[in-house]
């Protein structure tokens, strides 16, 4: 189990874009990793309104880290809880939390639960390399018969990490977008709209 302040810039991509950043950085497909994240909300999206994000996130057959991410004035709180398998199974089937910290977090702050559900899944074919004194990620998501394509930056410093990354964006003829994070792009595509702040 861990607490820590994450702190990440992100830009969606053309796949183009996508592609000559796989050049100019040297990334072959073979260098991808897949992974499926599984969001869990309840209907009148307690967890949202609080500013939060929950989540299963499965990296192989047995790895699965249950995270429950709380947006803070610089970054996001983020608590992840390695799981089990059957922890994992029985979650997902049943929507029940795991006793943890995720679970333990949720109760010291009042968070009514009771209604939460299964709302769908989200797989990304990712890489992540080190630059810059931070880490690189390039995603290819696809959820909902939807696919994007996204570069992320993740730092310690958010004012030094901010410059090089509009730097890196700049230097690949790249346009800032605002970027939302992939749950709410996961919910925008799922209410059927996109856009949504």
């Amino acid at each position: 189990m861990a607490k820590e302040i994450e702190i990440e810039f992100k830009n969606l991509l053309t796949k183009e874009e996508f592609d000559k950043l796989k050049t100019s950085f040297q990334i072959n497909d073979s260098q991808f990793r897949s992974q499926t994240n599984f969001y869990f909300e309840t209907p009148d999206f307690t967890i949202k309104k609080f500013g939060g994000a929950l989540r299963i996130r499965q990296k192989s057959q047995t790895s699965f880290t249950l995270t429950l991410k709380i947006k803070q004035s610089i970054g996001h709180l983020e608590i992840n809880q390695k799981i089990s398998e059957a922890e994992a199974k029985n979650m997902l089937a049943t929507s029940i939390l795991p006793e943890g910290e995720v679970k333990e977090y949720i109760i010291e702050n009042h968070l009514n639960l009771d209604d939460l559900s299964l709302i769908g899944e989200l797989t990304t074919n990712r890489v992540e390399f080190p630059y810059e004194n931070g880490l690189l990620v390039l995603d290819h998501s696809t959820y909902l018969n939807h696919e994007d394509y996204e570069l992320e930056y993740e730092v310690s410093d958010e004012i030094v990490g901010k410059q090089k990354f509009i730097t890196l964006l700049e230097n690949h003829h790249i346009p800032q977008r605002e970027t939302l994070n992939k749950i709410k792009r996961f919910f925008n595509v799922k209410q059927g709209f996109i856009g949504e702040k």
